[in-house]
């Protein structure tokens, strides 16, 4: 009898912080949240929402629930809650009331007052893996889609972390998946999963790396292998080789723009023969905010403050009337955006990239090539996005390094 009163007691304690956990995931769900930040503090404990890429705190509970929620939270993820010294990644789902499921990874992370976790809100939604979804322009778009037609080389996707990559790629697997194909991919973690696609988590602890899933994917017969981020040269070594014989490779870096990936591989020790033999096309990217369509105001735009951002000419827009806005913020937003647009300069390795890739060529003799050969920098598809009045300059410039533009 005293056992089954202790268990009453235990769950009654539990109740608050499973209806806060579930109000936790309906809200991040309704205000369509990227991430959750549960952090404890020495005195207070905080709840973040990350919105349109910006952090932003929520009502917390009491203080005394922090060990609970970790723990609750590590039971659905089916990690070690006894374990609180070393940081664990798990992945769980859960239920919401309109009969929906969330998909959610989690990052547990010991601190000086105990377990911070980020959950991550994974999208398994597929309609949203599509290349206008996702903002590419028309020619970027035909680009990309040539790159991809290709039976053999890299694509590489460049930027910051939460800059979209993964986004980018797993839209190219879904135009790739069709029952001829055989595709593999190698991901730490995978965070879609798509049916008709192998694919791989790393598993350092055990030694299953990136570079020991790629040689095991080439004696497995694939037509097209994705790995989740070039990180070391073993895994930059083999990726080329496999792109040089029949393989179509798609991967990440971790790079400013395209023609800084040249030089960040290069760095890695890659052959430069092998670079300019091996790469098709490196796309880098860019999330920038929504303008809110409720509350965006109209503003002027000088052509002093245009050319300092780095249009040099201002009679080379692709759209007849440029017309910028500023963010406002209303009842129906988030501090007068709602939402998010990728940025993208997508650059082919044209035979003379090729050449000045073999001649080991800065990276701003690189941007200048394919600045002469149209490819518009990250800055400068950013202010034709506040232009046609999608995102603010405010943002363009928050979100891009200031580089020349056409």
């Amino acid at each position: 009898m005293e056992l089954h009163q202790t268990d009453s007691s235990k769950a009654n304690s539990e109740a608050p912080v499973v209806h806060y956990l579930h109000q936790t995931w309906e809200m991040a769900s309704q205000l369509r949240a990227s991430d959750i930040h549960f952090e404890p503090f020495e005195s207070f404990y905080r709840v973040r929402l990350r919105i349109d890429g910006v952090l932003q705190e929520i009502t917390p509970p009491p203080f005394e629930y922090k060990d609970q929620i970790a723990s609750r939270i590590k039971v659905l993820a089916r990690l070690d809650i006894a374990e609180k010294r070393l940081p664990q990644d798990g992945r769980m789902n859960v239920g919401l009331q309109n009969l929906q499921r969330l998909n959610l990874r989690v990052s547990t992370l010991p601190t000086l007052f105990g377990e911070k976790l980020v959950v991550r809100v994974l999208s398994a939604n597929l309609t949203h893996l599509n290349l206008d979804h996702l903002g590419y322009g028309h020619s970027e778009k035909q680009r990309l889609l040539e790159a991809l037609q290709k039976p053999h080389g890299m694509i590489l996707v460049t930027g910051p972390t939460g800059s979209g990559k993964s986004q980018s790629l797993y839209a190219c697997l879904h135009l790739l998946n069709r029952p001829e194909i055989n595709i593999a991919t190698v991901e730490d973690p995978s965070e879609i999963q798509l049916p008709g696609i192998n694919q791989v988590n790393v598993k350092d602890k055990i030694g299953l790396n990136f570079a020991t899933a790629l040689r095991a994917f080439l004696r497995q017969d694939p037509d097209v292998l994705m790995v989740g981020e070039i990180r070391d040269h073993d895994t930059a070594d083999i990726a080329m080789k496999a792109a040089q014989t029949g393989h179509l490779v798609l991967s990440t870096l971790h790079t400013q723009d395209a023609p800084s990936a040249i030089i960040r591989l290069r760095n890695m020790g890659v052959a430069t023969y092998n670079l300019a033999s091996s790469i098709s096309l490196i796309c880098a990217q860019r999330l920038v905010r929504r303008l809110c369509l409720h509350c965006k105001k109209p503003m002027t735009a000088s052509s002093n403050l245009l050319q300092d951002l780095g249009f040099r000419s201002l009679t080379k827009w692709p759209i007849d009337t440029p017309r910028f806005f500023s963010a406002q913020g209303c009842n129906q937003c988030h501090k007068g955006y709602w939402g998010r647009i990728g940025l993208f300069q997508v650059m082919p390795i044209t035979p003379a990239l090729q050449n000045l890739i073999l001649q080991d060529a800065s990276r701003n003799a690189l941007a200048g090539q394919a600045e002469l050969e149209g490819i518009s920098s990250l800055r400068h598809a950013g202010l034709l996005q506040a232009a046609m009045g999608v995102t603010s300059i405010a943002e363009v410039i928050a979100n891009t390094e200031a580089a020349s533009c056409h």
